[in-house]
């Protein structure tokens, strides 16, 4: 099987205060195509750290980290732009909605954003809203949306 994801003694330190806080220290791995993984352990082991690390929101502070043959610690910015644009999707926590959007205007962000015209945006979005079932809502703004159906428009958006 081909590997996706390869980290090799990656690390990952932050200025605090007069010193460094270690969030993460020497993750080595190894995932392929199709495999399922979890990441478990308590609070502060470095679970957010290495998504954001594998998002390319962050960079290693040293180690090697691969993504899809892309060397997330050493790409030029463009090229993390364009991996975090068609490689990878997010949901956080608190979904990040656009308050003042509609439900299909959150989902055809992304589009927007790679340049596509405002009818193709808004069928797609349309399209991926009926994939949550959410094709009645696409007309109403996250504070009229329950959080199940804000989480589902989190989800279609990251597909844009």
């Amino acid at each position: 099987m081909e590997r996706r994801i390869r980290a090799v003694d990656v690390r990952r330190r932050y200025p605090m205060g007069r010193g460094f806080v270690d969030a993460l220290a020497g993750v080595s791995l190894e995932i392929e195509q199709g495999a399922f993984v979890a990441l478990v352990g308590p609070s502060g082991s470095g679970k957010s750290t290495l998504l954001h690390l594998v998002g390319g929101l962050d960079r290693p502070t040293s180690g090697e980290l691969f993504v899809n043959g892309l060397d997330l610690g050493r790409a030029g910015e463009r090229d993390l732009v364009n991996y975090r644009r068609h490689q990878v999707g997010f949901i956080f926590q608190s979904f990040n909605l656009l308050p003042t959007y509609r439900a299909w205007e959150n989902v055809a962000v992304p589009m927007m954003l790679a340049g596509a015209g405002r009818r193709a945006r808004r069928e797609r979005a349309l399209e991926l809203l009926a994939t949550v079932g959410l094709e009645q809502r696409a007309e109403h703004r996250p504070s009229e949306l329950s959080g199940g159906e804000q989480q589902r428009v989190a989800i279609r958006a990251g597909a844009g």
